[in-house]
């Protein structure tokens, strides 16, 4: 599950009397109507979008009084599954029909959910995984459901379960593309730009490639995002966060000792490749690059 601390959501309705209301004072945030959180620092454009969308969950639930349980994209976030492209939208499944209100930017799902395919995420009622993952795939555009998916397997998904889920639902709406996107889907994958560089080159007719391969080399063992090992070609994604010292060092200290990895690997008779998030708004483009890549080298 998460591990993402909470920033604590503040409504307007529990402001003392005299208190003064919440809007006017100054460092906090709307998430939505009648609830706020402290403004904090920024930690980047995508985070921030995430702990935002975490805090409307949060108001949601302590709004909404009705019997629920958060599913879709709003529970793969409280699973702690990677996101892209967050709609701002907050959805819920409820046993009750909802009542239609035009201007709340819920999304209320009508249905008897088994209690097989309820469960709790710090201490808010979320729909299963299994549950979640299938209903993002039979209702999200692909490379959304995919990296959630992806990310699902990775944080320990039990593909039986998924399968089970979309079973039930055989000839509901989404259910065939559903199939697709968890068939490919594979918990190798390391973070969401991976996944969406996968899921370009699949979709552009070059050859599935293998997924976190180890290559030995003279500066020890390293593992590629993406391989092909019958040619030795590699693709790594390289986002934003692998330079930007989340996980030690200096900028330069990070690009020095990539290029020294990269050095180790091509001294072993590979051609490393690397996309960024750009190469992915051309995705043609970064499949034909690796197209010629691939038939360059010897089997």
């Amino acid at each position: 599950m998460t591990s993402e601390k909470p920033n604590p959501v503040l409504l307007v309705r529990d402001a003392p009397p005299g208190g003064g209301r919440l809007r006017t004072r100054a460092g906090l945030e709307r998430v939505r109507r009648g609830a706020y959180v402290a403004r904090l620092p920024s930690q980047g454009p995508a985070r921030d979008r995430r702990a935002l969308a975490l805090a409307r969950i949060r108001a949601v639930h302590a709004q909404l009084q009705v019997a629920k349980w958060f599913s879709h994209e709003s529970a793969a976030l409280l699973w702690g599954c990677d996101t892209v492209g967050l709609s701002g939208l907050v959805h819920v499944t409820q046993a009750t029909r909802p009542r239609s209100r035009g201007d709340d930017p819920v999304v209320r799902h009508h249905t008897d959910l088994p209690a097989h395919e309820r469960a709790e995420v710090g201490g808010l009622p979320v729909t299963s995984l299994a549950r979640t993952v299938v209903d993002c795939a039979c209702s999200l555009p692909a490379d959304r459901a995919l990296v959630i998916a992806d990310s699902a397997l990775r944080l320990g998904l039990d593909p039986g379960e998924s399968a089970t889920v979309l079973a039930s639902r055989s000839g509901g709406r989404g259910v065939a593309r559903a199939r697709e996107i968890l068939a490919s889907a594979d918990g190798r994958a390391q973070s969401p730009g991976e996944t969406l560089t996968r899921l370009a080159l699949l979709s552009g007719g070059v050859p599935a490639p293998d997924l976190q391969v180890e290559v030995a080399t003279r500066r020890g063992r390293f593992f590629v995002d993406l391989a092909w090992p019958a040619r030795r070609v590699a693709l790594e994604f390289d986002g934003l966060v692998k330079y930007s010292g989340a996980f030690g060092g200096t900028a330069p200290e990070v690009v020095f000792a990539e290029k020294q990895r990269q050095d180790a690997i091509e001294d072993e008779g590979w051609r490393v490749l690397r996309a960024t998030w750009p190469d992915l708004r051309d995705p043609a483009g970064l499949s034909a690059r690796v197209a010629r890549a691939l038939a360059s080298r010897p089997r």
